[in-house]
C-alpha cells in the first residue's frame, strides 16, 4: 500500500470528512416525526435547511465559532462604559442562519398547525452542528408568550422580535430591523430556587415602569437587545422586560462583570451582571413574576430536550460514519459484531429521543396543555439525563481520534451536559413532576393516555406500565424514589411511541433492552437475537 519505502506519512484507513451530508432527509425517525407530528407542509423547508447545515462552510462555522470564542469589551478605549460582547463572523453566520429561517420565531410569525414541531425538527438540525447558537433563539422565542402577559409590551415588541432579519448592531430597539431576547433570572445565593432572588424593582412611574438593581450570576446571550427578569417589587417577586437602551436612546445601566468561563457551549457568552438603577417595565402582576416567567421557561426546556436530541443524533451519525470508513482486523469496523451493537444501541437512544422530542413539541401546538405539563419535565429530564453518556460512547467509537478537538465530538462531550442544567437541574424537573402529580392528576391521566396508545402490541410495556402506575399511587418516599420514577415515565413513553412509530426491529430492541431487562447497564448491551442490520441501516446518515 506504500509505494516509496521511506514515505513515512501516507495516510490510509482514516474516514473522509463528514461534510456535505443531507442531515434531514437521511435522519429517517426525525422526517417521518415532522410528517406525522402536524408539520408535513415544513417538508420541503427542512429538506432545504438539512442540506444548507450539511455544508461543509456551515459545519465549519460551528468550529471556528468554539476556536474563537466571545470577548467582553466593558470600557472603550478613553473608559466609557459599553458592555459589548464581540463574537467571531462564524457566530454571526451561524447565528444569521438561524433567524432567517424563523427558528426563533416561527410559531408566532406563522401561527398554524404544527408550527412548533417544524421548528423543532428544524432547531435540532442546526443544534447538530453547533449548539452555541440555540441560546439566543431558544429565548427569543420563548419570550413571545411571556410578554403577551403585558399587551401593550407585546404589541410594541413581537414584530420585532419575530423579524427574520439578524441586526446584530447595539443601538436601541426602534431603530433595528430585528431584535434577539434574553432572561437573567439565576442569583449567587438562589440557583433554581429563583424566591431567593434580591434584586430590587423600585416603581417610578404609573405605567409599570421600575428601576432594577442588583446583581445576577448567569445572564444568557448577554449582546441581546432586552432581557426578562426577574427582582423583587413592593407587592412580590415580579418580572420585568429590560432594554438594552433606555427610552431617551441611552444605554441602560446594564452592566456585563465577566463572561463565564464554561465547560462547554464556549461559542455562547453567558455572563455576570449588574443592574444598576437599570430602566425596566413590568411584565404580568406583580407578585406574579415565577408564573409569568414561566411560560419563558416551559418553552425553553422543550428546546433543551431539542438540543439533546440533536446531540445524540450528531454522535450517532459520526460514530456511524467512521465505523463505515474505518477498518479493524481485517474488515470494517461497522461489521464487527460488537462494534455493531454499541452502534445499534447509540441508534436506539438516538431514535427515542427523537420521537419523544417531537411529540412534545406537537404538544406545543394544540391545546394538549395536561399532557405537556407533565410530559415536558419528564423528558426535559430523562432525554438530557442521557446525553451525556450517549456522547461518551458515540466518541469512544472514534477511539483516540474522538479525543481530539479537531474531529468534533470532543466538543459535543462537553456540550452534552448542559441541558441538564439549563431551566432547571434533573432534581428541579423530579421535584415539577411529584408537584404535578399532586396538583395537576389531569397530567398523569394524559401521560398515561398517550402510553396507553400502544396497549396491547407488546406486553412488556403493558406490565411495565402497570407496574409504574400502582408505584405513582404510593406516595412513601415519593422524593427518594422522584428520579426513578420520572426515568420510568420517560421510558414507557418513548417505548409506546416507538411501538407505534418506528419499525418492528427498532421497537422491539428498545423495549427489550430498556423495559425486558435484556440489556446491560452500558450501551453495546443489546440481546443477541436483535436485528443490528435494520437498526443501522436505518440510522445511517448516508443515502443507500
Amino acid at each position: 500500500m506504500i509505494s516509496d519505502p521511506y514515505a513515512t506519512h501516507t495516510v490510509f484507513n482514516q474516514p473522509p470528512p463528514f461534510e456535505d451530508v443531507d442531515l434531514f432527509t437521511t435522519d429517517h425517525a426525525l422526517a417521518e416525526a415532522l410528517r406525522r407530528e402536524g408539520a408535513e407542509w415544513a417538508d420541503d423547508r427542512a429538506r432545504a435547511f438539512g442540506e444548507i447545515v450539511g455544508r461543509r462552510e456551515t459545519i465549519a462555522w460551528g468550529f471556528q465559532a468554539n476556536e474563537h470564542p466571545p470577548a467582553l469589551r466593558a470600557f472603550d478605549r478613553v473608559g466609557r462604559r459599553i458592555d459589548e460582547v464581540e463574537f467571531h463572523p462564524a457566530w454571526h453566520s451561524l447565528l444569521g442562519l438561524g433567524v432567517a429561517n424563523g427558528l426563533h420565531a416561527m410559531p408566532w410569525k406563522e401561527p398554524r398547525a404544527g408550527a412548533h414541531a417544524a421548528r423543532a425538527a428544524m432547531f435540532m438540525l442546526l443544534a447538530e452542528v453547533e449548539a452555541g447558537v440555540g441560546c439566543p433563539l431558544s429565548m427569543t422565542y420563548s419570550a413571545v408568550p411571556a410578554l403577551r402577559h403585558q399587551p401593550e409590551l407585546a404589541a410594541e415588541w413581537e414584530a420585532r422580535l419575530t423579524s427574520t432579519v439578524y441586526d446584530p448592531r447595539l443601538i436601541p430597539s426602534s431603530q433595528k430591523a430585528g431584535t434577539l431576547c434574553g432572561m437573567a433570572m439565576t442569583e449567587k445565593q438562589g440557583g433554581s430556587d429563583v424566591r431567593a432572588n434580591t434584586t430590587q424593582a423600585r416603581p417610578i412611574g404609573t405605567d409599570g415602569e421600575y428601576e432594577l438593581t442588583g446583581h445576577k450570576w448567569f445572564c444568557s446571550a448577554p449582546m441581546c437587545d432586552a432581557f426578562l427578569v426577574l427582582a423583587q417589587a413592593p407587592g412580590g417577586l415580579s418580572c420585568f422586560l429590560l432594554p438594552r437602551f433606555t427610552p431617551d436612546g441611552e444605554r441602560n445601566r446594564f452592566h456585563i462583570q465577566r463572561l463565564k468561563d464554561k465547560l462547554g457551549n464556549r461559542s455562547n457568552a453567558s455572563s455576570e451582571i449588574e443592574l444598576s438603577a437599570a430602566w425596566a417595565r413590568r411584565v404580568g402582576e406583580e407578585g406574579r413574576g415565577v408564573p409569568t416567567i414561566l411560560e419563558m421557561v416551559n418553552h425553553t426546556r422543550l428546546d433543551c430536550v431539542i438540543g439533546s436530541a440533536a446531540g445524540m443524533r450528531w454522535g450517532t451519525a459520526r460514530a456511524l460514519h467512521h465505523a463505515r470508513h474505518r477498518s479493524a482486523f481485517g474488515k470494517p469496523l461497522i461489521e464487527q459484531p460488537l462494534m455493531r451493537n454499541v452502534l445499534a444501541d447509540l441508534s436506539l437512544e438516538s431514535e427515542a429521543a427523537t420521537v419523544a422530542m417531537m411529540r412534545l413539541a406537537r404538544a406545543y401546538d394544540s391545546e394538549d396543555v395536561s399532557f405537556r405539563r407533565l410530559a415536558t419535565a419528564v423528558l426535559k429530564y430523562w432525554v438530557c439525563k442521557r446525553a451525556p453518556a450517549h456522547a461518551a460512547e458515540a466518541l469512544e467509537c472514534l477511539g483516540g481520534n474522538g479525543y481530539v478537538e479537531e474531529w468534533g465530538l470532543a466538543r459535543l462531550y462537553r456540550e452534552a451536559p448542559i441541558n441538564g442544567i439549563w431551566e432547571g437541574s434533573g432534581n428541579v424537573q423530579c421535584l415539577d413532576v411529584l408537584r404535578a402529580l399532586q396538583k395537576s392528576p389531569e397530567s398523569l391521566a394524559a401521560l398515561f393516555a398517550e402510553i396507553r396508545e400502544a396497549r396491547g402490541a407488546d406486553h412488556r410495556l403493558d406490565t411495565f406500565a402497570m407496574e409504574l402506575r400502582k408505584s405513582l399511587d404510593d406516595p412513601a418516599d415519593a422524593q427518594t424514589r422522584a428520579r426513578r420514577l420520572v426515568e420510568r415515565l420517560g421510558l414507557a413513553l418513548q417505548a409506546s411511541l416507538l411501538i407505534r412509530h418506528s419499525p418492528p426491529d427498532v421497537a422491539d430492541a428498545f423495549v427489550a433492552s430498556r423495559l425486558g431487562g435484556d440489556g446491560g447497564r452500558a450501551f453495546g448491551t443489546l440481546p443477541a437475537g436483535t436485528d443490528f442490520g435494520a437498526i443501522l441501516n436505518r440510522a445511517a446518515p448516508w443515502t443507500a
